[in-house]
């Protein structure tokens, strides 16, 4: 001690030289207690992970009914639409080729009188698009779904007629897919191929028709098939072309200051209006011409 108060640099030197050993082995056990704690807890956690792993997954009991309940929802709300759907069309029935033929004979000459009865011309030998199958009987395959597509066309044709348009000029229709696969070779039975008809839940027939009429009778056409509950129709394509390729032309400056135009709704007419005209009667120079109308249209069937 003695030798430490005559020596009191380095006293005072070895004093902090033993305080900073003691911090740094403070410092080494604590590391170590923090090292042997995370060490601990990652093989907890490395063991609780492979237990998971290891477990079948099953879930929570509650969740499993409200899950089972969805999907029993999801089954009745299905099946619901399923069965509205099967009303919004012509169902498929089973038909012999000769049936069909005289179907089709029939359907011909009763459009033909509605067609009268509504004053609706209708182009030369009519068929109803038809027309390969005047004088030929349809494949055996073709023959029911030819059936359902006539019976779609003239619930089309009806809607035409109770429109009463002024003339069909042009009908036609796509090629069913049962005719295209009848008319097709047969599969080679040495490297036995089978071809599968390719059924979807939904398939469509697609006709063309193109026709004359008045702007009124052109809108309750498409009017009638969009609200229809014998068959669901799709207007894919709607091609309208006026009559009348330019505007009315001015007559006069006393006329054109005092216009006689009058829409085609049925709005009321104007006592100057009637005055303006030279003959005292209202001149319409808009609403009174035709329209030629092509539209494009698929008669939807569902096959689930």
């Amino acid at each position: 001690m003695k030798w430490l108060r005559e020596n009191r640099s380095f006293g005072a030197l070895l004093t902090v030289f033993s305080t900073c050993l003691l911090g740094i082995f403070w410092l080494l056990l604590s590391s170590k207690s923090n090292w042997n704690d995370a060490s601990a807890h990652f093989h907890e956690t490395a063991e609780e992970l492979t237990r998971l792993n290891r477990l079948a997954p099953y879930p929570n009991g509650e969740n499993l009914r409200q899950m089972k309940k969805q999907v029993e929802d999801y089954a009745k709300t299905l099946t619901g639409l399923k069965e509205e759907l099967k009303t919004q069309f012509i169902p498929l029935q089973p038909l012999a080729p000769n049936e069909f033929q005289s179907r089709l004979r029939i359907a011909v000459n009763t459009v033909a009188e509605k067609a009268r009865a509504n004053n609706v011309r209708l182009p030369d030998k009519f068929y109803l698009g038809f027309d390969e199958f005047a004088s030929t009987l349809p494949h055996t395959l073709a023959a029911a779904p030819l059936g359902q597509e006539l019976k779609q066309i003239e619930c089309l044709l009806d809607a035409l007629f109770e429109a009463r348009v002024d003339a069909l000029t042009l009908f036609r229709r796509t090629q069913l897919r049962e005719e295209q696969f009848a008319s097709s070779p047969p599969p080679n039975k040495k490297s036995g191929a089978v071809p599968t008809s390719g059924a979807k839940a939904i398939e469509q027939n697609v006709v063309e028709a193109t026709f004359l009429s008045t702007p009124a009778a052109a809108r309750k056409f498409l009017n009638q098939i969009g609200a229809t509950t014998q068959q669901f129709f799709i207007v894919r394509l709607l091609h309208v072309r006026n009559e009348k390729d330019k505007g009315p032309v001015r007559e006069g400056t006393s006329e054109s200051a005092n216009p006689v135009a009058v829409s085609s709704f049925g709005g009321p007419v104007s006592t100057e209006a009637v005055k303006s005209s030279p003959t005292g009667t209202v001149n319409f120079i808009v609403g009174n011409e035709h329209i030629q109308v092509t539209a494009k249209i698929e008669m939807v069937r569902f096959t689930f």
